[in-house]
């Protein structure tokens, strides 16, 4: 009864630190739209924040990766993944340079993340499986869904001019897709910490000393 208590307990204290994180995410749309006089733009404080979070979600990826020998393929992929959307959210930067630039610099990102990847292909697989099986993948994949479907067919220009007529502004379009995928990337950050928080070395060794009836009994989900 006690471990179950310190369960429900632990969860309850993840949600609630969970919703004010996410809480916090209305700031910077708060800022841009009533402080900055709607200046939703590339380098508004929403774009500004989704870059950081995306850019902290890579780095946390890369870093574990060279820590974790057995992960590093699987790690090195979901980082360069991420370093890929980082790069396409800094298109804007990348155009100084040449316009559409910004493709090749994820390609070479790709690449070399492929090629560590390679090298140790059935650790890759075996590692990406165990990702999956997380209880922390359904909470990543809802946020690639939220960024790259819904936060998309949601900002279509033909659904707000035809809500707002002959009022259209681009700006309440922008703010609510803009909105849309800082709640997206919020999840992705929350489940990518908690993914390597719960993964971390010191985490698996006090799972692996379990009895061996209490690691039967939980599922491959829950129990990495």
């Amino acid at each position: 009864m006690r471990n179950d208590l310190t369960i429900i307990g632990r969860e309850i204290t993840v949600f609630v630190l969970a919703a004010l994180f996410l809480a916090l995410m209305i700031l910077p749309i708060y800022i841009d739209v009533a402080w900055m006089n709607d200046a939703l733009h590339e380098t508004s404080f929403t774009e500004t924040t989704q870059e950081i979070m995306l850019a902290v979600i890579a780095a946390l990826f890369f870093i574990t990766a060279h820590r974790r020998p057995a992960q590093r393929g699987a790690l090195t992929l979901v980082a360069g993944f991420y370093s890929c959307m980082l790069i396409r959210e800094l298109d804007f930067v990348f155009d100084a340079i040449q316009h559409g630039s910004w493709i090749w610099f994820a390609l070479a990102v790709t690449a070399g993340c492929l090629a560590v990847a390679l090298r140790t292909p059935k650790k890759t697989l075996h590692a990406l499986a165990r990702l999956l099986q997380h209880r922390s993948w359904p909470v990543m994949a809802s946020g690639f869904l939220v960024v790259l479907v819904f936060s998309r067919l949601f900002g279509i220009h033909a659904l707000w001019q035809h809500l707002m007529l002959g009022d259209y502004n681009r700006v309440v379009k922008n703010m609510a897709e803009e909105g849309t995928e800082l709640l997206g990337y919020g999840l992705c950050w929350l489940a990518s910490v908690r993914y390597l928080w719960q993964t971390r070395p010191a985490a698996v060794t006090v799972s692996a000393t379990q009895p061996a009836a209490a690691r039967h009994t939980s599922s491959p989900v829950t129990s990495y």
